[in-house]
C-alpha cells in the first residue's frame, strides 16, 4: 500500500467519478483505475462500487475512507513540521519592544531583516509599548517575544534572557547647585521629577522604592525615552530618573548624575512564555535575538527604560 494510492482513493470517493478524479489528480484515467484496483487487491476487498452511473463506496470503502483521510492528514503534518525545521518556515511571530530599544545600540531591525531574508514566508508583527503592557501580553500569549524592562520578579512561567542591568541615577543640570554626589530618596522626592510614564519598568521601580519608604514622588514631566528625560533635566525642568550613563556622556548632554540612596537597579530582558507552546518560527527568531543581544550586552544604558 502506498500513500499515493490512498490519495487516489480519497479523490475518487470525493468526486464519485473516475474521469473527474483523474483530471483533478492530473492523471490518465486508465492509470488511476489500475492504481485503485491494485490497492483493492492488496486489501483483499473492493472499496468502490463501479456498477452504477456514479462511483459509490462499498461498506468496506466507507469504513476505510476516514482512516485514509486521517493518514494523509498526518503525513501532511509530518511534512510541514520537517519543512519548518529545514528552512521552509511558515507562520507569524509577534514581537514587542520597549520605546528606544530599536536603535543603533540594540539593532533589532538588523536581526529582523536578516530573519526575513532567510524566512520570507514568515510574517512579523512589531509592537512598541510599555513594559507592563508587553509583559501581560507575553503572559496571555498575545506576544511571542518581548524585549522589556523589569523591576520585580516575574511569574514562574515567564522565561527571560538577561540583556543587562543598570543602576538608576538622578540627573541634574551641570549648573545645578546644592547637590552632592549622592541623593537620598526623601531628598529626591522634594524636587520635581522627570521620569518615564506609568507602566514602564523605570517608573514602577521609582514608585515601588518610594512606596517602601513611605514616600510619594512628584513626577512633573514624563517622556517616552530616557534620552528626552536627560534633555529635559538639562533645561532645568526637574531631576531626571534615568539609567546610569558615563560622566563624559552626561556632561556632553548638559547634566551630571547623582547616585540614589538606597540604590535602585533596572533590568532589560528578553522574555517569552515557557508555559505556552511556541511555534517553530518563533523559536528560530528567539534564538537569533538571543545570539544578537548577547553580542550587544552592556550598550549605552540610557536606552533602557520602558
Amino acid at each position: 500500500m502506498e500513500l499515493r494510492q490512498l490519495r487516489y482513493f480519497v479523490t475518487v470517493a470525493e468526486e464519485a467519478n473516475f474521469t473527474r478524479a483523474a483530471a483533478r489528480l492530473h492523471l490518465a484515467q486508465p492509470g488511476l483505475s489500475a492504481q485503485i484496483r491494485q490497492l483493492e487487491r492488496e486489501l483483499g476487498q473492493p472499496l468502490l462500487d463501479r456498477s452504477g452511473r456514479s462511483v459509490t463506496l462499498t461498506p468496506v470503502g466507507a469504513a476505510v475512507l476516514p482512516l485514509a483521510r486521517a493518514a494523509l492528514d498526518e503525513v501532511e503534518r509530518i511534512t510541514h513540521t520537517v519543512d519548518e525545521f529545514t528552512g521552509l518556515l511558515r507562520g507569524h511571530v509577534r514581537v514587542g519592544l520597549i520605546s528606544g530599544a530599536a536603535g543603533e545600540e540594540i539593532d533589532i531591525a538588523a536581526v529582523l531583516s536578516a530573519f526575513h531574508r532567510d524566512h520570507p514566508q514568515i510574517g512579523i508583527s512589531l509592537t512598541e509599548d510599555t513594559s507592563d503592557a508587553m509583559y501581560n501580553a507575553v503572559r496571555r500569549g498575545d506576544l511571542d517575544i518581548g524585549l522589556l524592562s523589569i523591576s520585580a520578579d516575574l511569574d514562574p512561567g515567564i522565561s527571560v534572557e538577561n540583556i543587562y542591568d543598570s543602576a538608576i541615577v538622578a540627573a541634574v543640570p551641570l549648573s545645578a547647585e546644592g547637590f552632592g554626589e549622592r541623593i537620598t530618596l526623601p531628598e529626591l522626592c522634594e524636587h520635581p521629577l522627570i521620569c518615564l510614564p506609568s507602566g514602564t519598568g523605570l517608573r514602577s521601580l521609582l514608585e515601588n522604592s518610594c512606596a517602601t519608604a513611605g514616600l510619594v514622588p512628584k513626577v512633573s514631566f514624563e517622556a517616552a525615552a530616557p534620552p528626552l528625560l536627560i534633555r529635559l533635566a538639562a533645561h532645568e525642568l526637574g531631576v531626571a530618573i534615568v539609567p546610569r550613563i558615563p560622566p563624559a556622556d552626561a556632561a556632553r548632554l548638559g547634566v551630571r548624575t547623582l547616585e540614589i540612596d538606597p540604590p535602585m537597579r533596572g533590568r532589560l530582558v528578553l522574555a517569552w512564555n515557557a508555559e505556552r507552546p511556541m511555534s517553530p518560527a518563533a523559536k528560530v527568531l528567539l534564538g537569533q535575538l538571543r545570539l544578537a543581544l548577547a553580542r550587544w550586552k552592556d550598550p549605552a544604558p540610557m536606552f533602557t527604560g520602558p
